[in-house]
């Protein structure tokens, strides 16, 4: 794993947690809340994500936590992690275009989102490294697949 991919998990990780911590105790200011924030719709939808969230953290460090261990799975986790990343960036991306909301504050960080993973993903499938993911070879005998790890 690069270290600009460490980093950034760590970042996005960390950030997402700090974010739901600050969130659910009301800590930001209310300049800094989306459009119609008091809306329970939206405060629904903005809720909506915190699982998804939450898991982005949890692939993301248990990833850095693997590859600390030498673990070869590290790579399908934070494949994981980074495949729901930019899920929770577009979801967001989407919701506020249909919206017409055009807020920098909330966009910038949900661009982030959505295209940071796209580099790594790309790399975590093109690397020569044998060790990378799972792939299914047919074995000329048999004919039958096998997983090779």
């Amino acid at each position: 794993m690069s270290r600009s991919l460490k980093t950034l998990f760590l970042l996005t990780d960390i950030g997402f947690l700090l974010y739901w911590i600050v969130t659910w105790r009301a800590w930001i200011p209310k300049d800094y809340l989306y459009q119609d924030y008091t809306n329970p719709l939206l405060v629904s939808w903005n809720l909506s994500f915190l699982p998804l969230d939450l898991l982005i953290s949890a692939t993301g460090l248990y990833s850095l936590f693997l590859l600390r261990r030498s673990d070869l799975r590290w790579r399908l986790v934070a494949l994981i992690s980074l495949v729901l990343t930019f899920c929770s960036g577009l979801q967001a991306i989407a919701f506020w275009s249909f919206r017409a909301d055009f807020d920098w504050s909330w966009w910038v960080p949900n661009l982030y989102l959505m295209i940071y993973p796209l580099f790594y993903i790309r790399a975590l499938f093109s690397s020569n490294d044998p060790a990378t993911l799972q792939q299914t070879s047919t074995t000329p005998q048999s004919g039958s697949s096998t997983s090779v790890t």
